[in-house]
Parts: structure tokens; sequence; C-alpha cells
């Protein structure tokens, strides 16, 4: 199980939203690089990375700040990033300066051709993340709940190549109130690509928790709030899952 700590951006700053609104807006650090290397330096495996101006205007808006990062931590863990990513132009663009994975979210619902193209042109760096609130599938920030069940848009993506799928309960993130791990584990049941949970992640029993059903295929975690707030130990997590994972 890997741990996955996430890096905000806002206006080039690292700051950490409750439920996706961007005027609660938490700022925990002025220096993305610095912040990255600080996770690297704890141990992390791989970074996720949003951009949250981006995932709003439709467009990248916080490049430099991902640059700076990616320069930080150069070829030593892979990197995946998500918000504002609408065209091959931006993931070329990415993967160029030294990106290992691209997470096309609201895009890959509304806009699926872009989505097999992507694939297609930039086979295994293609990530999916799938926002949902009851089993159903939200867009645009979380502001459009669409008719869409998680599992069927999932295994249609699947066969068009994604690489993994990023699920997240939008009625938990930032909320620190545990991982939806029925959801999770349901998703990941229906697929053979791996699925990383996303949402709510509050303390070691919800890393206790996600081990004991990682080979439903469940293979690792996104971190946001409780490393932030002190509320989870990452290295103390990060060490906790591997002694479970044997």
């Amino acid at each position: 199980m890997i741990l996955i700590p996430a890096i905000d951006l806002k206006d080039g700053h690292c700051v950490r939203l409750k439920q996706g609104d961007m005027d609660q807006a938490t700022t925990f650090g002025e220096d993305p690089a610095a912040m990255a290397r600080n996770w690297l330096d704890k141990g992390a495996r791989r970074l996720h990375l949003v951009d949250l101006n981006g995932a709003f205007a439709g467009k990248p808006q916080n490049f430099g700040a991902i640059k700076s990062i990616l320069n930080e931590v150069g070829a030593d863990i892979p990197v995946q990033l998500g918000g504002g990513i609408r065209d091959l132009d931006t993931i070329e663009k990415y993967i160029d300066a030294g990106l290992q994975y691209v997470i096309i979210g609201t895009a890959a619902v509304k806009n699926p051709g872009f989505l097999k193209d992507a694939c297609t042109a930039f086979g295994g760096h293609i990530i999916v993340g799938l926002d949902a609130k009851d089993g159903k599938v939200a867009t645009d920030g979380w502001s459009k709940l669409t008719g869409h069940e998680v599992v069927d848009l999932a295994k249609k993506f699947e066969d068009w190549g994604v690489e993994s799928i990023i699920y997240t309960d939008i009625g938990r993130d930032g909320m620190l109130s545990g991982i939806n791990i029925d959801a999770t584990v349901k998703l990941a049941q229906s697929l053979s690509i791996p699925v990383i949970a996303s949402g709510g992640l509050s303390n070691m029993q919800d890393i206790e928790q996600l081990c004991a059903v990682e080979e439903e295929g469940v293979e690792g975690v996104i971190c946001g709030r409780a490393i932030y707030s002190g509320d989870l130990d990452f290295e103390a997590a990060q060490r906790r899952a591997d002694e479970l994972g044997g």
C-alpha cells in the first residue's frame, strides 16, 4: 500500500480545501518545491499534485510551481497531477517536463473521445480521477452530479487503457471523516487495473482498513489534510502499511 502525499496548488501556494470549496482554503506552505522535498525526505514513493486554479479555469495555472516540484524531486519518485487537463498538448507539455502520470477527471466524463485519444497517444501515463457521491459520478469541481454509475464508467475507461483509477468520495474529502472503504472495494473488485483511494483519510485505523483490502486491488491512498494537520504521522503510517503488506 503506497501512501501518496497530496500537494494542492492555489496561486502558487500549497493549500487544502474542504469538500473542494476554493473559499475554504487553508495555506500549508508558500514553497511547493520545499513541500515536495519534505515528503520525499519522509519516505514518500509518489506525489499527488492538484492544480486547483487549473481545475476551475480548464487550463494549467500553476505550471511554474509544478515545474519547481518536478525539478526538486527529479527522477527519485513518480509524480502525478490533475487539474485543468483538457487537451493533448497540455499532457505532452507536462510529460516533457518530467511528470509521470496525468490525471484526467471532468474531461474523461464530459469528453470521452479526448480520454481515448490520450490513452492512445500517452499509454501508461493516464490515470482517471472519478469523484462520486452515493455511487454517482460528479464533475466540474464536484459542482455537478451526473447520472453515471462509477463502476460502469470505470470499466469503460479500463478497456481504453487507463493506468489506474483514483476514486474520491466527495462527501468525505477534507473532512477527516474516514475513507469510504466499501465503495472503494466495490470499485476495485470490478476492475483489473489498480484503484487509488482518496477522500477522508483521517488516522492509522483507515490505513489498517485499507491494507486489509489491498489484495482486492486497492494499491494506494492519497493523503491530504490528515498529514498536514498532524492527525496522521506520514512516516509511521507508511511503516505500518509496509508491515501489514508483508
